[in-house]
């Protein structure tokens, strides 16, 4: 069993299938956080509008404050790789804390089943936020949204100690 943790009235739980369209939702206000344009976040909706067979089926984490979801992550592995699928905190929370927590407890969840290392396909934007949690860029991935649009790929070796 996966341990959720709980501090100052912040927990972070298993998603449920239910909340599929407020987790979505929440991934487009944390995008659209960056300033990109409304033909750009259309595009992104299908990416961003997780399906509740989505979440049943992966690791899919919130972080609540005061029993509001204030954040999500995601995980999807092959072999002794996982990907950070997403992780958005919503803009109204930016700047607490809350994207560390989630990011810490994705990779204590990512070492439990077992990966060995983590890759995550990031924003351009969100790309210092995982240099400065220990991932290393690796190479950049042509974007499946916009015309020459690259994304960063990181790595994070999950058997260092993550201290």
């Amino acid at each position: 069993m996966i341990k959720t943790s709980t501090e100052s009235q912040v927990t972070i739980r298993r998603a449920v299938f239910e909340e599929a369209r407020q987790i979505g939702e929440l991934a487009l206000r944390s995008k659209a956080y960056w300033g990109y344009d409304a033909e750009f976040m259309a595009a992104c909706r299908p990416l961003l509008m997780l399906p509740p067979e989505y979440i049943a089926g992966h690791p899919v984490f919130v972080i609540e404050a005061q029993g509001e979801i204030v954040g999500f992550y995601s995980l999807a592995g092959v072999e002794t790789e996982v990907e950070l699928d997403h992780l958005f905190i919503d803009p109204s929370a930016i700047g607490r804390g809350y994207g560390k927590r989630l990011f810490r407890h994705a990779v204590a969840t990512a070492a439990q089943l077992g990966f060995r290392q983590m890759v995550i396909e990031s924003d351009p934007h969100a790309e210092p936020f995982y240099q400065t949690m220990g991932a290393v860029r690796f190479g950049e991935r042509l974007s499946s949204v916009g015309t020459d649009r690259r994304l960063p790929l990181l790595r994070l070796n999950l058997e260092a100690d993550q201290g």
